[in-house]
């Protein structure tokens, strides 16, 4: 199965760039002894210290042509830089970053590389990277307050991703223990980007009428609709913003909300 998107790999190539120059426009001058509030185990400089690892363990994989798994912990200076101060750090993803996608340029998007999904090409790592980095810009920005925006192409995609990776067996295999209850006859979702360029088509179907979900791209009637800004399902897809919370109301929902809530609870790598 193909989990290669929608973007070109020279696209996934630059976005991953600008998306680090973003997530490092938000850290760069915060305190980074703030608790993440999406991810409370987390103080800022530890999640810049996970993207950035992140960003290295891809470029290794990639660099290698990884048959199997590298340990993160054997890659030099994955886990941050010596020095601890803020202009070390940022100089330390900036400089993860480039090297992953020198990487991931010289391999092309069809090179055999190693991955935990079903798609084992250096392509794979160019697009998990982007959207990697993509949602912890937004853990980022609801931790510093800086604004947060993705660009439609990459937020739909992002989208797209992330229900193929919920639909993948394993995941149906890990998250057994919460299906209970979630499918069955006449549960389907519907996600509406309001604010999306027509010729995107930012609108999905996940349907959980049988054992485990199938998704499409398409507009049809479904048990529950979230209609919103696009950038604004992408963060609730992802929990990173409740519909409960400020800037949930952007989103209407439609429908059996408590089957949306249920949703939220099965689909989580946490």
């Amino acid at each position: 199965m193909s989990l290669q998107g929608s973007l070109t790999h020279e696209e996934y190539c630059a976005q991953l760039l600008a998306e680090t120059e973003k997530f490092r426009a938000s850290v760069r001058h915060a305190d980074l002894s703030a608790t993440v509030p999406t991810c409370p185990d987390w103080t800022l400089a530890d999640l810049a210290r996970h993207v950035g690892g992140a960003h290295r363990w891809a470029g290794e994989l990639v660099a290698t042509r990884a048959t199997a798994v590298i340990d993160p912990t054997t890659i030099p200076g994955a886990g941050g830089p010596d020095d601890d101060t803020p202009e070390a750090l940022d100089a330390w993803l900036a400089e993860g970053a480039e090297r992953t996608v020198a990487a991931l340029r010289e391999a092309g998007p069809d090179t055999a590389v190693w991955s935990w999904a079903s798609d084992h090409r250096a392509g794979f790592w160019a697009r998990r990277m982007v959207h990697e980095t993509v949602i912890h810009r937004a853990d980022a920005a609801l931790t510093t307050g800086a604004a947060y925006e993705v660009p439609p192409e990459v937020a739909a995609d992002c989208l797209d991703e992330w229900l193929e990776l919920c639909a993948l067996p394993t995941a149906a295999e890990r998250w057994a223990d919460r299906a209970e209850g979630l499918f069955g006859p006449g549960r389907t979702l519907h996600l509406h980007a309001t604010d999306a360029p027509p010729a995107l088509h930012a609108e999905w179907m996940l349907d959980l009428t049988g054992d485990r979900l199938t998704h499409r791209r398409a507009h049809e009637k479904a048990a529950v609709a979230l209609r919103g800004p696009l950038t604004d399902l992408l963060l609730a897809l992802y929990r990173r913003r409740s519909l409960d919370d400020e800037g949930g109301e952007r989103i209407e929902v439609l429908g059996d909300r408590p089957l949306f809530d249920r949703w939220l609870t099965y689909a989580s790598f946490s």
